[in-house]
Formats: C-alpha cells, structure tokens, sequence
C-alpha cells in the first residue's frame, strides 16, 4: 500500500497540523478549539470535542468542505439568543464566526450554499456545577444560525455527558464518531476550562463507532 503524500493545504490552512493515519492511509488534518480546515484534497480532519462544538460542511459536487471546533457562540459573558446576530466577535473560537468563516472559505474554494450539506457535533455537558451548560448553549446556537442560513442537517450527534473524537472526510461527507470514556473527561475539562479563561478575558471508547 501506497503511503499518502502531503499535499499542499489550500492557502490560509498552512498552520494546521496534519498527519498520515496509516491504519486509515489518509493524511489527517487535526484541528483544535478556535481553528477551523477546509479542503479539496481525499483527506481527513479530525477533533477532541467536550462542550465545544464542530460543524462538517461539504459541497460534494463541488468536492470542498471542512469542519469547525468552537466553544462559545459569541465573545464574552452573554451567551443568550438573544445577542448572537448582533455580536462583533471577529474570532473563529467563537460560533457566530467559525460558522461564517467555514461556509465563506468553502464558498471560495468553489463551493455553493444551495448545495452544502451539514453535520453537527459536540455539546456534550462535561463541566458539572454550571447554571447554564455551555454545551446547551452551543448546541442551540449552532442548530439555530443551521436553520436560519437554511442548510439541510444530515445527521448529529450533540449533548449528553461525553466527550467526542470525530473524524470527518469531507469529500464524501462521512463521519466517524466515537463517544469517550469519563476517564478521558479530565483532561478534555483541564482544557476547555483553560482555553475559556483565556478566551474570556477584556482512547478508549464508550460505545462503538458510529458511521453515518
């Protein structure tokens, strides 16, 4: 078999830190919260998700699509429905712009929103002991801005108490999801509580992976 070559990533994307999964033999594209890949190329790219969120977008026929990772629908301390549309938040860590941004970079690659297609994942409440899960909070956001920009969902998996690793081939528009154990919840929480102080301030599985 063949080892993938890495091909150059469409321009912006360089950043990103990529892989070959050989059990797969795909170049993976691995993405953190706050960042976002889009790509042309018969690759991969994949994410840890808590509370966070990622939205996989693809044109099939236009062969683009890529995914998100977000933890807060806007930035700052009001996340109610509320004041999504009308927040000047200019971060991808933040859902009212990874959204935007994902859909306007695959547009640019030759991509047409009458044809995207989306999948939702994340949201899981791994943070006990808050009044309002920002799992919850995300969870409405990103069903909300989907059904407002009039994109057909095709599947999702969100909320509940488990962490995700995704894995999304954005030419075909599959996924690969697997549910964590609470013995990774830790250190996925370290994180997210880390990574949303930061961005507020002025494997073994549980269940088997689902292919859908």
């Amino acid at each position: 078999m063949t080892t993938p070559l890495f091909t150059p990533t469409l321009p912006g994307f360089e950043q990103i830190k990529r892989y070959v999964d050989t059990s797969r033999n795909i170049v993976v594209a691995k993405i953190l919260p706050g960042e976002f890949y889009v790509t042309k190329q018969n690759e991969a790219i994949a994410t840890v998700l808590g509370s966070c969120i990622s939205a996989c977008i693809w044109d099939e026929v236009a062969g683009v699509g890529g995914m998100n990772h977000f933890m807060l629908p806007l930035k700052g301390n009001d996340h109610s429905q509320n004041k999504w549309e009308f927040h000047d938040s200019y971060s991808c860590r933040y859902g009212i712009w990874a959204m935007e941004c994902l859909i306007n970079e695959i547009i640019k690659h030759g991509g047409h929103r009458n044809r995207m297609k989306v999948k939702l994942f994340g949201g899981g409440n791994i943070i006990k002991d808050m009044q309002t899960p920002i799992g919850d909070q995300n969870i409405s956001f990103a069903k909300e801005f989907i059904a407002k920009e009039e994109l057909p969902m095709l599947g999702s998996d969100v909320g509940g108490p488990w962490p995700r690793k995704i894995l999304f081939y954005p030419l075909e528009g599959r996924c690969m999801v697997k549910r964590l154990q609470s013995m990774h919840n830790d250190t996925i929480k370290l994180r997210e509580v880390k990574y949303q102080s930061v961005i507020e301030t002025p494997l073994h599985a549980q269940s088997d992976i689902e292919l859908f």
